[in-house]
């Protein structure tokens, strides 16, 4: 069991002050200060940075929390299985008309989607916890999936000039990676099949292949040969209109410099 409860509590405690105290100085909601105090959420690394400095801990909660998120969490029960295809894929692609893929967005990033109003802080911090664990769990673990991401130049215009440049610095570094591909579809393309909206597609040690589609609900992976090779015949027309990794990279550090 993590320590991070037994922590927040004593430090309070010891300061004599309530959690909507703490969450004031601490830019968050006293409700969230709870959740975190009886071990429903996890701060995420930019709370945890500003409790360590609110109570002079050092790094001690950061350290603390990042050992309790290490235990990981489970998914939403429609999305599990295709974590479970993110965690055997040998190799996962994803295409994006309008938002930068979970798999590559940084923490604030993360945060601005969700937070659109329509979720409470707890809902956002737990599925904002979920997403920067995902991706460590996909990412970072010891024999990754090779990754290939095209990308709309519409999904890298990501809303304030701080934010975005943030967010194409991280899109670049990670496009950098060995086995990670970014590409970029320039906006003199015009109309092109991926215009009807994102989706993902694994191949599975086996050699077998699976879709994945999302609407305003939920997600469901597609296993029907004839519905997964629709998706792969649409991954490769809009593979065709990207621009080559090299050239994608340089047209997002140009965006980067025009901020």
């Amino acid at each position: 069991m993590s320590t991070l409860p037994v922590i927040l509590k004593r430090l309070r405690a010891e300061r004599a002050v309530t959690q909507e105290q703490v969450g004031e100085a601490t830019q968050v909601s006293g409700s969230l200060i709870a959740a975190f105090e009886t071990s429903r959420l996890l701060p995420q690394a930019d709370t945890a940075e500003r409790l360590d400095a609110y109570f002079g801990t050092g790094d001690e909660i950061r350290k603390s929390s990042a050992e309790a998120r290490k235990q990981g969490r489970p998914a939403p029960l429609w999305f599990r299985p295709w974590r479970q295809v993110e965690d055997t894929a040998s190799t996962l692609r994803y295409f994006d008309f309008s938002l930068i893929p979970g798999l590559l967005q940084t923490e604030a990033y993360a945060r601005s989607v969700l937070d659109s109003g329509l979720r409470s802080a707890r809902e956002v911090e737990e599925q904002l916890a979920a997403r920067m664990e995902r991706q460590v769990a996909v990412l970072d673990r010891e024999d990754p999936p090779v990754c290939a991401f095209v990308l709309d130049v519409a999904a890298l215009r990501c809303g304030d000039p701080q934010l975005a440049k943030a967010q194409l610095l991280h899109l670049a570094d990670t496009g950098a990676r060995p086995g990670i591909f970014v590409r970029v579809v320039p906006e003199t393309v015009g109309m092109y099949p991926g215009r009807s909206g994102g989706f993902a597609l694994g191949t599975l040690d086996t050699g077998g292949m699976v879709g994945y589609l999302e609407d305003f609900f939920e997600g469901r992976v597609l296993a029907e040969p004839g519905r997964v090779t629709a998706l792969d015949r649409t991954w490769q027309a809009v593979s065709a209109v990207a621009l080559p990794c090299d050239q994608s990279q340089d047209l997002i550090l140009r965006m980067v410099r025009d901020l």
